[in-house]
């Protein structure tokens, strides 16, 4: 692994967009590793850490502005942790191409709808807190199962759901997603480090780029950044990670 202005400069950005939306830069990272020539475990792991770092240090500021909902994102947390095996049960046992294909509508479908225009932005959902953990547990469970079986981040398919299906904030949602994404981005991280040599010469320079991005996005996104604006940049995303799909279901990559 070499180590060059360019390459820290774009996982800053990446980053920065990302954490803005709710997602730490794993999405991208991977990918990005393993075009560098990367192995694919010093991809996986070097991603996993970096989503780690952007993600919580974006959740931090979110969490001193008050913008992360504990209340959601802990049930959602265990759930989605204990559904997550079932998901790498049915990967071995089922054909994954027809579910990448479904998959990838469903992604374009959610991206769609986040391009269309709402009633208006929600303020306050009027949701109890019994119903906000039922519904997170709920959600957790789905987005643990899809993680599982698709071997993504679940951040891409939280915020979705707690804009349209909780009725959260979007920036609530976004928010509270990169609370949730630290979680799973540590247990992955955890599985690579307890089997291969981590290539801290790398991961650590990167992980200030990371850092400093994360701070940014959240900083963006906290003060700067519209509801409206937040769901048109995550349509993009959707849209991006539909094609990955539709591209992996032809091609197996």
């Amino acid at each position: 692994m070499s180590i060059s202005v360019l390459l820290i400069t774009a996982i800053f950005l990446i980053s920065l967009v990302l954490t803005m939306v709710g997602l730490g830069g794993g999405l991208i990272f991977s990918p990005l590793f393993v075009i560098l020539g990367f192995a694919k475990a010093d991809a996986a792991s070097a991603s996993l850490f970096l989503n780690l770092i952007a993600a919580a240090s974006a959740a931090y500021t979110y969490a001193r502005k008050k913008m992360v909902d504990f209340s959601l994102s802990i049930p959602l947390i265990i759930s989605s942790s204990l559904a997550a095996p079932i998901g790498s049960y049915l990967n071995v046992r089922l054909d994954l191409k027809p579910f990448l294909i479904i998959m990838a509508i469903v992604l374009a479908m959610a991206g769609v709808r986040m391009l269309m225009p709402s009633a208006g932005e929600i303020e306050d959902s009027g949701i109890r807190s019994s119903k906000k953990i039922i519904g997170g547990i709920g959600i957790g469970a789905c987005i643990g199962v899809m993680g599982g079986l698709l071997g993504i981040g679940g951040g891409v398919f939280i915020v979705p759901l707690l804009i349209y299906v909780i009725k959260t904030p979007t920036k609530i949602a976004a928010a509270s997603s990169t609370f949730i994404v630290c979680f799973s981005s540590l247990t992955g991280f955890l599985g690579y480090a307890s089997m291969e040599e981590i290539n801290w010469l790398f991961i650590l320079p990167a992980a200030v780029a990371s850092f400093a991005g994360g701070q940014a996005g959240a900083r963006i996104m906290s003060t700067r950044l519209k509801g409206k604006s937040i769901r048109v940049i995550f349509s993009i995303i959707l849209f991006v990670l539909c094609a990955k799909l539709l591209h992996q279901s032809v091609f197996g990559q």
